[in-house]
């Protein structure tokens, strides 16, 4: 039987949006903490203990999304501390994972003449049942389309000016250090109307950890960062489309000492998009990327990745399975979701309309 993601909206001041998302999200927020604190093999006290660090970290560098986070603590029934640790992630006991492929292509590679951006993830299958498609109008900023889960206030999405974000988490590179997470600035780039807001907004935000940014907006910039707890990094791609796996492309980080720490299905995911990406450029459809998104080369550790059995039984490791994949159309401002394996289930459409 085919699946889809609950669909949720919210809109109004920063506190009441982070209410109406907490009412509606309060399972899936009080699941996904549950199973973060298991995966971290700590109680959920000390979960808490933990994120409140981070919070005057929140309040000098996003204050809004603090005030957000304790609407949502309101709305969901926890505590602040409760809230901000759905914004910070593994990045609680300084584990970044998951292994994603992401992709952009310019215009002209596609017959609709418009950009098409996107990715599949790939993370723990217990993710599904936490995840979410969350449609936000904020009081003083765009609106904005997201996938996400667990009552994150920042994750893959869309905004009313197609500025449009996707990710990889990448491994090896700068060392961890005590900063804010990724989550905070995927929603702050939700808040830029081009490209160039968004490149000056990473210069300025300061994160822990390493990961890649697949960009666009609406006027069919394409572009894509590696941004690191040193700043940013522009790899070199191909000018009119842009493919990035689980390791470092760019010329300052590209080297087998943190290729060591990337997954090794990374690259032959790369090497795969590529291929199905320019082979057809020119004549790229929507229906194509739904296509490659559900590409089985390779098969398990495939675009498209499946939960597998080996003789010994389960065989999952800290990427686990696809559990969502997006497409974007940033000049039509509108998101296709898939749930889980988009081999398996349909691409859902929603519009910012």
């Amino acid at each position: 039987m085919p699946q889809q993601y609950p669909f949720f909206e919210a809109s109004g001041d920063a506190r009441e949006m982070g209410r109406q998302h907490g009412e509606q999200a309060r399972d899936q927020i009080d699941g996904y903490l549950d199973f973060l604190a298991s995966s971290l093999q700590i109680g959920r006290a000390e979960l808490g203990v933990r994120a409140l660090r981070f919070q005057p970290l929140f309040q000098a560098h996003c204050p809004e999304l603090l005030i957000e986070a304790q609407g949502l603590a309101e709305g969901a029934g926890l505590s602040l501390a409760d809230a901000l640790a759905a914004q910070l992630r593994g990045e609680l006991g300084q584990v970044n994972d998951g292994g994603c492929t992401t992709f952009a292509i310019d215009a002209r590679g596609t017959v609709s003449g418009s950009t098409l951006i996107g990715q599949t993830s790939d993370n723990p299958p217990e993710l599904e049942q936490f995840g979410y498609v969350l449609k936000l109008r904020p009081a003083n900023h765009p609106a904005l389309l997201m996938w996400t889960f667990g009552g994150m206030l920042g994750y893959h999405g869309i905004n009313e000016y197609g500025v449009s974000h996707f990710a990889n988490a990448l491994g090896g590179g700068p060392s961890w250090k005590f900063a804010l997470s990724h989550y905070p600035l995927k929603r702050l780039i939700l808040q830029q109307q081009s490209i160039t807001g968004v490149r000056q907004l990473m210069k300025q935000f300061s994160v822990c950890s390493n990961g890649n940014y697949m960009l666009s907006d609406g006027h069919g910039t394409i572009e894509d960062v590696e941004l690191t707890s040193e700043g940013p990094f522009f790899p070199f791609g191909h000018p009119l489309f842009q493919v990035h796996t689980n390791h470092y492309l760019c010329k300052e980080h590209a080297c087998d000492t943190n290729w060591r720490h990337s997954p090794t299905d990374s690259f032959p995911r790369l090497d795969r998009m590529q291929k199905l990406i320019g082979d057809r450029f020119g004549s790229i459809s929507l229906q194509d990327i739904q296509r490659f998104l559900s590409d089985h080369e390779g098969h398990p550790v495939s675009i498209c990745r499946h939960s597998h059995s080996g003789p010994d039984g389960p065989m999952l490791d800290r990427r686990g399975k696809t559990v969502v994949a997006l497409i974007a159309e940033p000049e039509k401002r509108q998101l296709h979701v898939a749930f889980g394996n988009p081999c398996e289930n349909p691409f859902v459409t929603y519009g910012l309309d």
